[in-house]
């Protein structure tokens, strides 16, 4: 894989460089309230600026259908991109049209623009080849070389990831360098005790790396909505919380290979509930209580680990060398359930461990609740990719940029 130190090596002057960046930041109305992933590719973007490439930026942001949707517009994105370049960024308010073809005509040696939302043309996400092609055929008329540094999307066979290499030459930026670098620390070459924290919602969703992790990692703790499938499948009652009954027998399984592969899985002891779902936007009381995680009440759902389980989590983390973590313990956007969360990323500070948050909303969680994201080992700005490299995948992104 060509580094972009080799490609600056040889000169980008003048050269329009095409970088695939993850600018996919959530927002509220215009507002970018987490400006974490334009920071990110900041290191890629200024280094072939300043060494006098035109550098033309583009991204998806979120999932239209296809076509324009201004709820999607990258605009913001490319106004903050300005902001922390401290230049004037111009926008196409296309992506392969006549405002992207001038306005990338129009760029000076260091400049640097951002065309419009990829996925506002069909072809980005077309599972058609030939469709896929096509468009990749348009965005590579755009520009002399590739540069992929849109880690969060490597897991995706899109136009912009997996094709559009294959038409330019193309070097790896530095985002993807580094996520790449860290992740073989988590695959290749381990230091143990290795401690894996899985959260989030759904188990179906973590089911293929836990398959992964049950040979390679020392402890599993599981928290999050994914949780009560486990408590259920250990004969728990588990009162109102989430559970996917479909997965109940993988799961049976995973915890019987757990013991037998020596692994321990660690699952909370007590569990904070409530009546129902919380309101995250007035953030009104969520009547919280806390109960034994074996002996949930029902018409109560489970919500966040409780406090002896933060104690519990805390000290498997405290000793580990390796940890990782995706996925937040409760519902962390509402005070009276963000504890195990908070728990959890205080744990990774205070341990001595090479330490791994696996972006999406783990990151975002590190970041709304206050911790310093330059204390942490390393924060993935791409949760499904980090998971699927995890799990043993070729990712298409990373495949199209081996030479």
């Amino acid at each position: 894989m060509k580094t972009i130190d080799e490609l600056l090596a040889e000169g980008v002057a003048g050269k329009r460089i095409f970088v695939r960046a993850d600018l996919n930041v959530p927002l509220d109305g215009t507002t970018i309230t987490d400006d974490g992933r334009i920071r990110a590719v900041l290191p890629t973007v200024k280094a072939l600026a300043d060494a006098g490439a035109r550098v033309v930026v583009a991204s998806h942001l979120g999932r239209p259908k296809g076509a324009p949707d201004p709820a999607f517009s990258l605009a913001p994105a490319a106004t903050r991109l300005g902001e922390l370049l401290g230049a004037d960024v111009p926008f196409a308010t296309d992506t392969v049209g006549e405002s992207a073809r001038a306005t990338v005509g129009g760029l000076a040696d260091g400049q640097v623009a951002v065309v419009e939302n990829l996925r506002f043309n069909a072809g980005e996400t077309s599972k058609d080849d030939a469709e896929r092609g096509a468009f990749a055929d348009q965005l590579a008329a755009l520009a002399d070389v590739y540069v992929g540094d849109g880690f969060g999307a490597v897991h995706r066979k899109h136009a912009s990831v997996y094709d559009l290499p294959a038409r330019l030459p193309h070097a790896a930026g530095y985002l993807i360098a580094t996520e790449v670098g860290v992740l073989r620390k988590l695959t290749d070459d381990v230091k143990r005790p290795y401690a894996v924290v899985l959260g989030g919602a759904k188990v179906s969703d973590k089911l293929a790396v836990i398959d992964q992790l049950l040979g390679k990692a020392d402890r599993l703790l599981i928290g999050g909505g994914m949780v009560f499938t486990f408590l259920k499948a250990k004969g728990h009652e588990i009162g109102s919380s989430l559970v996917q009954e479909d997965q109940l027998p993988v799961v049976r399984e995973y915890i019987e290979r757990a013991e037998k592969n020596g692994v321990e899985l660690v699952l909370p002891v007590d569990v904070v509930v409530a009546p129902e779902f919380p309101d995250l936007k007035t953030k009104a009381p969520g009547r919280p209580s806390t109960v034994a995680a074996d002996a949930m009440p029902a018409g109560q759902m489970g919500l966040d680990i409780g406090p002896e389980s933060r104690k519990l989590y805390a000290s498997k983390i405290a000793d580990a060398a390796t940890v990782f973590w995706n996925g937040p313990m409760g519902v962390f956007e509402h005070p009276d359930f963000a504890e195990g969360t908070k728990a959890v990323a205080q744990a990774l500070l205070d341990s001595r461990a090479f330490t791994v948050v696996g972006g999406g909303d783990s990151a975002a969680a590190v970041r709304i609740l206050g911790f310093d994201e330059n204390a942490f080992g390393h924060i993935s700005t791409g949760g499904g990719a980090s998971l699927e490299y995890l799990e043993g995948k070729t990712l298409p992104g990373l495949a199209a940029l081996e030479d």
